[in-house]
């Protein structure tokens, strides 16, 4: 049969090619930044843009869908169309697709910094950006399905099995989990409150690693690996289990990461239970990349390229054994709020998602310059200096990790905490954090290598943009050759029908984990005394949102012993039915604070914002010096209380649930002034701060509606005693 011309496009793949570099190293650099943020938190002083609260959702965007979803449109664009024997569907919708995503990037990284957020984890993006990822994300898919449509090649390949379940899962996550109601441009409140809210976005979340961070991850695994190596899969059949085995539990497990919290114990088993289970899926892609290099291991030793292959997917065996057991509720009572959570999560990022991403560039610029690699010895130097920068990252914070678990949990003889002070258990950390920011300092190094090396390669090669192949059309199939055929070649026929499947496989676990939660109301018995937020800690809790308060700070005191002992009494998940979103947090470089409400006066807050050595000095034995994580919020105590909005935010609540009468919104403003006068004058109690601050009108300042947030924090279950 005569065969076809036809030219694959080139110029979509260097685009995503060059803007994977640029957005991982910007995205490295802001990582590094935040990490130096733990060793001189003022070194960015009085710049609210450069605080941490700010920076730290910034370098996880940066990282995940910058340097990563960029990475994997890269490796998309390229083996789709020699995959499928065609050109993309549609150059014009390639081309919306990356200028769509870059201006998404762009936006992003001007709104974290300013404070616009939502404050969900990998999903802080206010909603008109939100509403930009899905227009954005439905090209991507239309271009996606239409080129497997108009394909030349019968069978869709296992690489774009991953790649059409990363398409329909990420956008059924997206969409369920920033359902928000909008109040002005760059506001808005979760449509779910308290543990619904936390359920629905832990299952985005985790499935975000999943979807976003894993599975198109592993469509590059099976193609770029095989092509490196010059080897096929070692498993089909393998490849088939893993695949189905692996979209269908990975959505069920996002409640492994609220154990012991207020979460209904039949949603935290549920997700225990299908964690576990992960890790055969999970090892099965491991093993299967692995043993795809049976016979080429002389290949390896003399390759960067398989080098960093062979690396990222041991690193991806890695991160799959270790959050299946972070799961088991023994684990993770240790684990979870540690900065071995941090280490875990950066195995996957740095090794996993950093490596194999490497790897390809380097293999692909070979490919779209027709030339050689400018310096296979530079590839090698970044290989080993990443690989060690892996290492002094990941070490020194599962070690810090440890530290943090047992201080906290120690007891005296006599009953007491032994580390009472938390700023104890920081202080014992920092050496390990000296080596995290050294760590970041060489993988960043290594990757600035990268592009100096790949820059190179370009400038000696040739600037193909449009790519000429031939490929027999795709012509009816008579039933006599169909005879055998197994099923799921049957299925991956058709292109329609095996998204359809991936959609449902998907849509199970997360229908069963949170309708009953949504739907049955029992699940989240009600507290009496637990009433909405006044006008003025409702102002408070957006600035501590801004702010980003919640990356250092939870809000959910589980049910031990030390806990207790420290914080106050366990949370209840009653305590919650009003907080859209939901403040819990995931890690505690700082107290938790659910019960921080009369702990302090406020006069101790409003020092403690002014500079946290006043209320909280901490020793660095590193440096000789006295200190503390957290920076000044100096701005706080300049900054006017802008409440022209408190109105809507009122009624935008009241629309999700929260019962605000017409009454309570009519005089909202009037309310508000009358609690920041009240905080202004308990203020007036320390004759420092009338000498300072008693004729600078501090009742119009933000200072005055975070203490009243935070001195609410807690007090309505004390109300209910």
């Amino acid at each position: 049969m005569e065969k076809e011309q036809f030219y694959y496009d080139n110029k979509i793949v260097k685009l995503f090619f060059w803007a994977t570099i640029v957005w991982g190293i910007v995205g490295m650099t802001v990582g590094l930044m935040v990490a130096f943020l733990f060793l001189f938190p003022n070194y960015m002083e009085g710049i609210p843009w450069l605080s941490f609260g700010r920076l730290r959702p910034l370098h996880t965007n940066a990282a995940i869908f910058a340097f990563v979803g960029n990475g994997f449109f890269v490796g998309m664009y390229y083996s789709m169309q020699r995959l499928l024997k065609t050109r993309m569907y549609s150059d014009t919708l390639s081309k919306i697709h990356f200028w769509g995503w870059q201006l998404i990037i762009v936006a992003a990284a001007i709104t974290l910094p300013l404070g616009m957020t939502s404050s969900k984890e990998y999903a802080e993006l206010e909603w008109p950006i939100d509403l930009a990822i899905t227009l954005i994300w439905v090209v991507m898919g239309i271009n996606m399905i239409g080129t497997m449509i108009k394909r030349r090649q019968r069978h869709i390949y296992v690489a774009i099995w991953f790649y059409i379940a990363t398409f329909v899962t990420v956008a059924v996550l997206h969409i369920f989990n920033n359902l928000e109601i909008p109040v002005t441009a760059w506001k808005s409140y979760s449509v779910y409150a308290g543990v619904q809210d936390a359920l629905i976005q832990w299952w985005y979340g985790h499935n975000a690693v999943a979807f976003f961070l894993t599975t198109p991850m592993l469509g590059l695994m099976y193609y770029f690996v095989p092509k490196a190596a010059n080897r096929p899969v070692y498993s089909y059949r393998l490849s088939i289990i893993h695949f189905w085995s692996l979209i269908f539990i990975y959505i069920w497990a996002g409640p492994h990461h609220l154990l012991y919290t207020a979460l209904p114990s039949w949603a935290q088993n549920l997700g225990t239970v299908f964690s576990v289970m992960l890790i055969f899926p999970s090892w099965g892609g491991m093993i299967n990349g692995l043993l795809t290099l049976r016979g080429a291991w002389d290949k390896v030793r003399e390759s960067a390229i398989l080098k960093f292959f062979v690396v990222a997917i041991t690193g991806y065996g890695m991160a799959t054994f270790e959050g299946p057991m972070l799961s088991f509720k023994n684990v993770n009572a240790i684990a979870h709020f540690t900065d071995w959570i941090v280490a875990h999560v950066h195995v996957g990022t740095l090794a996993w998602n950093g490596f194999l991403l490497a790897g390809m560039l380097y293999w692909l610029a070979k490919k779209l310059y027709k030339t050689e690699l400018y310096s296979e010895k530079l590839a090698n130097v970044h290989f080993w200096i990443g690989t060690i920068g892996i290492l002094f990252y990941t070490i020194p914070l599962y070690i810090a990790g440890f530290t943090q678990a047992l201080m906290w949990k120690e007891f005296k003889p006599d009953g007491t905490l032994e580390y009472g002070n938390f700023l104890e258990t920081v202080t014992a950390i920092i050496p390990m954090y000296w080596m995290r920011a050294l760590g970041g300092t060489l993988y960043l190094t290594g990757f600035i290598i990268l592009a100096y090396n790949i820059y190179k390669t370009a400038k000696q090669g040739q600037p193909v943009e449009d790519e000429l192949a031939e490929a027999v059309p795709l012509k009816p199939i008579s039933q006599s050759r169909l005879q055998g055929e197994g099923w799921h070649a049957w299925l991956e026929r058709r292109v329609v029908l095996f998204t359809i499947l991936t959609t449902v496989a998907i849509l199970i676990g997360g229908l069963v984990e949170f309708l009953p939660l949504l739907l049955v109301k029992s699940n989240i018995p009600t507290i009496a005394s637990v009433k909405p937020y006044t006008p003025l800690e409702l102002e408070g809790r957006d600035i501590y949102i801004r702010e980003g308060c919640n990356n250092c700070h939870s809000q959910m005191i589980r049910p031990f012993r030390s806990e207790v002992a420290r914080y106050g009494e366990y949370s209840k998940a009653g305590e919650f039915v009003y907080d859209h979103p939901f403040l819990w947090g995931s890690r505690r470089t700082g107290p938790d604070l659910h019960r921080i409400g009369k702990k302090y006066n406020s006069n101790w807050h409003f020092n403690h914002f002014l500079d946290p050595m006043n209320t909280s000095p901490m020793e660095d034995k590193i440096l000789g010096t006295t200190r503390n994580f957290m920076p000044k919020y100096t701005w706080f105590h300049t900054t006017d209380l802008d409440y022209s909005d408190v109105r809507k935010k009122m009624e935008a609540l009241r629309g999700v649930g929260v019962p605000y009468t017409d009454k309570q919104i009519e005089i909202a403003p009037y309310q508000l002034e009358q609690q920041a006068k009240e905080v202004e004058q308990e203020l007036r109690q320390d004759p420092e701060y009338v000498k300072n601050y008693g004729d600078k009108h501090m009742e119009k300042k933000e200072v005055v509606a975070i203490i009243a947030y935070l001195q609410r924090l807690g007090t309505d279950i004390k109300k209910a005693k």
